[in-house]
């Protein structure tokens, strides 16, 4: 009985030096710790193991090791077309500092229980922090519309133009779009476990449809009432004239369902011609040149003719307050018949040739020409690649049936667009009429190269208004990236 008990006190006094044992050891790692500046064992940080290293060595190895395995660009695939997104260009990088900052505060919270606990915890099972990834969604939603927009299958929604005395009615086209989100989700998880290099991203892709023709909306478009043109001087206005134009519109809805595929429908219109026209009146409700500008092309005939054929369909034209200009509604879709020529154009990230190219030298001459006289820019966009004739940020780029160029007239008087072609220039002016209603300014573009990357260039457009040669205000325009050559 007396070894029996005698037993027992010596195993509650093991046990006592044991717990003292562990207590003192925990009291020698807290007092070592705290004031240690290194990093604790069993630590990772992206599989990296940073245990026993100092914080500003820490977030130096994670950092060069990420470096050295992240690529500078994902590589997207749709059908047999690539396309490169620059992680510059969308600023996704791995806050790492955070991350070092979080593993360097184990075991250093202060509670000398939970700082022991957590260091054994971490020292037996090891820990592997993954940094959060950030980057700037706007950038990479915007990536990727300029590339959906670049997509070989554009969607094509069905439209119309007049085309001499009859109304051109063009059927759509079913076309590619991007399921944005998710590619977004699925860039973020590569670059998140580094498995994008040298891999290809499948561009996940949905087929948009396009509307169904609405022939009396068409008819509600088309239809004019006559009227002739005149203008007043008290106060100076002008009033274009009006052809009347008509068609019945149950004979196209006949046509369309007997055959609802085909790619147009030719409608005959029915005229009342006006007496007076604009032109007619001449240049006098027109005294004031608002703006012009010029760029030069090279005399190749084929596309001479494409900017003449352009340039003479929008030369002449006025447009009212409040109206809208539409580039492919006042030139129509570019055929032979129309007169067209194959020349050089952007298609598919390649220069090749095609119906009607050249033209957006035109548009692009337009759109400075429209900045410069201070309206309003509704649509447009940039060209794939930076053209010879406008520095980036300066070009505007059209496509019949998908990408239009419009602007409205936003002064509170008529405009009237002078273009032409020739010796080599092209050249688009704006006249109208300055009054106290609309504010003047001496416009400028400013445009800069903000990023080059291997394969892209970045472009910033800032409009510049300035009176008496100060400068008033400045409005960023556009941001535009386009592929090198």
């Amino acid at each position: 009985m007396v070894k029996k008990k005698n037993f027992i006190i010596i195993y509650f006094i093991l046990i006592a030096i044991v717990i003292g044992i562990f207590l003192a050891s925990g009291i020698a790692f807290y007092l070592f710790h705290k004031t240690d500046d290194k990093i604790q064992a069993g630590v990772y940080i992206k599989g990296m193991n940073v245990s026993g290293l100092t914080k500003d060595e820490a977030v130096k190895l994670v950092e060069e090791k990420l470096n050295a395995e992240l690529n500078d660009h994902i590589i997207l695939k749709y059908k047999n077309y690539e396309y490169y997104v620059e992680i510059e260009q969308f600023e996704a990088q791995f806050d790492v500092k955070a991350s070092v900052d979080w593993v360097y505060r184990l075991g250093r919270s202060g509670n000398i229980v939970k700082d022991i606990k957590d260091y054994v915890s971490v020292l037996m099972t090891k820990i592997n922090v993954d940094p959060v990834l950030t980057y700037n969604k706007e950038a990479l939603t915007s990536y990727l519309e300029t590339i959906e927009a670049q997509l070989p299958d554009q969607l094509e929604q069905s439209s119309f133009y007049i085309d001499e005395a009859k109304v051109i009615i063009t059927n759509g086209k079913n076309g590619a779009k991007i399921h944005k989100n998710e590619l977004e989700q699925t860039i973020f998880e590569a670059i998140q476990d580094i498995s994008y290099k040298n891999a290809f991203i499948d561009i996940p892709t949905y087929t948009e449809y396009p509307d169904k023709i609405n022939v009396q909306a068409i008819h509600d478009d088309v239809y004019r009432e006559m009227q002739n043109a005149y203008f007043t001087t008290e106060p100076r206005m002008v009033y274009a004239e009006v052809t009347g134009v008509d068609f019945n519109v149950q004979d196209v809805e006949n046509a369309i369902e007997q055959n609802p595929t085909a790619d147009e429908y030719a409608v005959q219109l029915t005229f009342i011609q006006p007496e007076i026209t604009v032109q007619d009146l001449g240049m006098d409700p027109f005294p004031d040149k608002l703006s012009t500008y010029s760029t030069k092309y090279i005399n190749n005939p084929d596309r001479t003719t494409n900017l003449r054929l352009a340039s003479n369909k929008i030369n002449g034209t006025v447009i009212m307050p409040g109206e809208t200009f539409s580039f492919n509604k006042v030139v129509g879709r570019r055929t032979v018949a129309a007169g067209y020529k194959d020349a050089a154009i952007f298609s598919d990230g390649q220069v090749t040739d095609g119906l009607g190219g050249g033209i957006c030298q035109i548009t692009s001459t337009l759109y400075d020409a429209v900045v410069f006289a201070n309206l309003e820019i509704t649509s447009r966009r940039n060209h794939m690649f930076v053209p010879s004739y406008v520095t980036g940020g300066r070009d505007a780029t059209v496509v019949y049936g998908s990408t239009d160029f419009k602007f409205k007239n936003s002064r509170s008087y008529p405009i009237k667009i002078i273009s032409s072609v020739e010796g080599g220039v092209a050249t688009v002016s704006i006249y109208g009429y300055r009054n106290e209603n609309d504010p003047e300014y001496e416009i400028e573009i400013e445009t800069n190269l903000v990023k080059t990357t291997a394969t892209t260039l970045v472009y910033d457009a800032y409009k510049v208004y300035k009176q008496n040669g100060n400068i008033v205000k400045k409005e960023k325009m556009s941001r535009d990236t386009y592929k090198k050559y």
